[in-house]
């Protein structure tokens, strides 16, 4: 049984402004010419599909399409929602598309029953769990509702709901972020680690279709497996290869798995140099001068209207940025040590420092504290 294992659509994302939509519409094409050629039983889309929860028309507009393409080559499609989705808009006309054998996970109330499909080695039951927030786990399982305390518990009792023969092959969908995968800078953070899950509580599936994190990697064995984003949405992904995750289920324990890269419309890179550098013809001269791209330019001086001036030649700079000995003296305004035992004007003080490079001056220093006790006493 082969499959095919997507995630991380975010259709209708915006990138630094730039709308990704044709990019998005290119790179589905490619995918749907891929399923044409490696002919899977189904296709595994692991949540995050779209990139709001209320998509934009474009954005909806793409996903029919693509969809309605893979109904028509007669594949079977598997379908969750992520954190960017909203399950209840996901879910719209499930029971109705189940006669395209478009398979979308409803809402989530407790119990998840799998869909069974069968070759010659016999069944394989692919089970759809939306992302699951721990007061989404508890509404559904009220009686359970005071041990689920985080996402390692909800996600613990949402399995243990699953009958889950142990001589079948079993495939999970899943959208959630597993303890010890890398994260990109386009991904969405929880603070403290509530989101986090352990990966063994997925041992009893013999395949595990994750979404969420942004980046193709496994997890503890290789086949708890994020497939990444089929495009980059960051520049912390510019060294990357995005690839489709291609999936064979032989008899009970035989897994194959394999990469098949994917060549976007416009890649996502990163440029550094001299603004005479980056200029030059010979610097840009028969490089991909439409890629979405990140220049760092190494002047000690701002160059002005920077940006305007070199989309003349990179028309999709997405960002500029400067490393010099300015940005190298600044301190990072994000770390401030033990602000609980700190006064408001000691931290408001640390951060003028931090952000100008000087201290304040006696006549600032009084200023803010002024302000400081006019603010306590509510004036």
């Amino acid at each position: 049984m082969k499959l095919m294992h997507l995630s991380d659509l975010h259709l209708g994302k915006r990138v630094y402004g730039f709308s990704m939509i044709e990019d998005q519409r290119y790179i589905l094409g490619q995918i749907l010419e891929l399923a044409k050629q490696e002919k899977p039983d189904g296709v595994l889309l692991a949540g995050d599909i779209y990139d709001k929860a209320v998509p934009a028309a474009e954005a909806v507009q793409l996903l029919d399409f693509f969809l309605t393409a893979l109904a028509e080559l007669g594949t079977a499609v598997f379908l969750i929602s992520g954190n960017h989705d909203s399950p209840e808009r996901m879910s719209f006309l499930a029971q109705l598309l189940h006669s395209r054998k478009i398979y979308i996970a409803q809402v989530y109330e407790g119990k998840t029953k799998p869909v069974i499909l069968k070759d010659r080695w016999g069944e394989a039951g692919i089970y759809l769990l939306p992302f699951l927030r721990p007061s989404t786990v508890r509404h559904a399982l009220p009686k359970q509702a005071e041990d689920i305390q985080n996402c390692q518990d909800a996600l613990q009792k949402a399995i243990e709901q699953m009958e889950i023969p142990k001589d079948r092959r079993n495939v999970l969908l899943a959208h959630q972020f597993v303890t010890g995968a890398g994260r990109c800078e386009s991904e969405e953070v929880f603070v403290g680690g509530i989101d986090q899950v352990d990966a063994a509580v997925f041992d009893a599936f013999d395949y595990v279709a994750l979404g969420h994190i942004h980046s193709p990697q496994h997890i503890g064995r290789p086949e708890v497996r994020y497939c990444g984003t089929p495009l980059k949405y960051s520049f912390s992904e510019c060294g990357q290869e995005k690839s489709v995750t291609m999936v064979e289920l032989r008899e009970k324990g035989t897994v194959e798995i394999r990469l098949v890269p994917l060549v976007p419309l416009r890649d996502m890179r990163a440029v550094r140099g001299s603004y005479l550098e980056v200029t030059a013809r010979s610097f840009y001269e028969g490089s991909h001068t439409e890629d979405y791209l990140e220049v760092t330019l190494t002047d000690e001086e701002d160059v002005p209207d920077g940006m305007q001036k070199l989309r003349v030649i990179y028309p999709n700079l997405m960002r500029l940025t400067y490393d010099n000995r300015r940005t190298k003296e600044d301190r990072d305004l994000d770390v401030v040590l033990e602000p609980e035992k700190r006064t408001e004007s000691e931290l408001f003080e640390e951060f003028f420092e931090r952000q100008n490079n000087r201290p304040m001056s006696d006549s600032q220093r009084s200023h803010v504290q002024k302000l400081v006790e006019e603010l306590k006493a509510g004036g």
